[in-house]
C-alpha cells in the first residue's frame, strides 16, 4: 500500500465549480459536484465539463493526468451522479482503497441522503416509499418507470414546506435503500411530487413557470450526505461527507 505523493491533491485538475469536502489519511476523498458537471467524461470532448478535466479510463474507472513535475497520477472514481444532480462524489487515491469502498457500495453498506425540492404537498411528514421499477438503458440514455420488477425503496422526510407558493413547494430528505437509475425522480413523480426542474419525469408547465420566475433551470436534486465505516490497513475507519445545499434551494424557498 503506497501513499500518494505529498502534493497529490494539489495537482488535481478539478472541473468547473468542483470543491473538496473532506479526505482522510488513507486517500479517501469526497468532492461536491455542481449541477451540470459530469461525474466522468464519456469521450475526450467531455473532459472540460467533468469532475476532473483529464483522461478517464472506463475499464479501470479512474482519472489519469500528468502533473507539472512529470509522471502520471490516477484518482479512482467510486460513485456517480447524473450530470443534472449536484452533491457528494467519492474518490480514492489508490486502487486497493477503491476496491474496498466499491465493495461497500455493492453490498449496500453506504448511507446516502439526498435533498429534493418538489412541487406539491406531501400527504405525510414521513413515509417509506416502496415501488417496482422498469429501467431501460438504450444508446447511453436511461429511462425508468413504475410497473416493472425491480424493487426500489426510499425513506422520505419533509424538511420544509412553502404552501403559499403556486404551486406549493416542499423540501424533502430522501434516503434510498436501493440505488436504481433515476429511482428518486420516478418515485417522486409517481406521488405527484415531481422534482423541480426535472425535464424527463417532472411537470413541464410548472418547470417553465418556475424557471421564468426564478431564473433557475437546474434539477433540484442534491446528494447531501454519504457516510460509512470501512476496514483498511488493518484498522476500521469512519467516513462522512456532507455537501452543503446549493444556494438555489434556499432562494427558491424564500422567494
Amino acid at each position: 500500500m503506497s501513499a500518494a505523493p505529498a502534493d497529490f491533491w494539489d495537482t488535481l485538475p478539478l472541473g468547473r465549480g468542483v470543491e473538496s469536502i473532506v479526505r482522510d489519511a488513507n486517500g479517501l476523498a469526497a468532492f461536491a459536484k455542481p449541477a451540470g458537471v459530469l461525474s466522468h467524461p464519456n469521450e475526450t470532448a467531455d473532459q472540460p465539463r467533468s469532475l476532473l478535466t483529464s483522461r478517464y479510463d472506463r475499464e479501470g474507472e479512474y482519472f489519469e493526468w500528468n502533473p507539472p513535475g512529470g509522471g502520471t497520477r490516477r484518482l479512482w472514481l467510486l460513485n456517480r451522479l447524473d450530470a443534472a444532480t449536484s452533491g457528494v462524489i467519492m474518490t480514492a487515491s489508490s486502487e486497493a482503497l477503491a476496491k474496498e469502498i466499491r465493495a461497500l457500495f455493492q453490498r449496500k453498506q453506504v448511507y446516502k441522503a439526498y435533498q429534493a425540492l418538489v412541487f406539491g404537498q406531501p400527504s405525510a411528514s414521513k413515509q417509506v416509499w416502496r415501488d417496482r421499477l422498469a429501467v431501460l438503458k438504450k444508446g447511453g440514455v436511461v429511462r425508468a418507470d413504475t410497473g416493472g420488477n425491480i424493487p426500489a425503496e426510499a425513506a422520505m422526510t419533509v424538511l420544509h414546506q412553502q404552501r403559499a407558493a403556486v404551486p406549493p413547494l416542499a423540501l424533502l430528505r430522501l434516503e434510498p435503500k436501493t440505488g436504481r437509475s433515476h429511482q428518486l425522480r420516478v418515485q417522486c413523480a409517481k406521488r405527484r411530487l415531481p422534482i423541480v426542474g426535472d425535464g424527463t419525469y417532472g411537470d413541464f408547465p410548472d418547470n417553465r413557470a418556475f424557471a421564468k420566475r426564478t431564473g433557475s433551470k437546474r434539477l433540484f436534486l442534491h446528494s447531501h450526505e454519504t457516510s460509512f465505516n470501512y476496514d483498511f490497513g488493518g484498522r476500521s475507519h469512519a467516513f462522512k461527507a456532507i455537501a452543503p445545499l446549493p444556494s438555489e434551494f434556499a432562494a427558491a424557498l424564500s422567494g
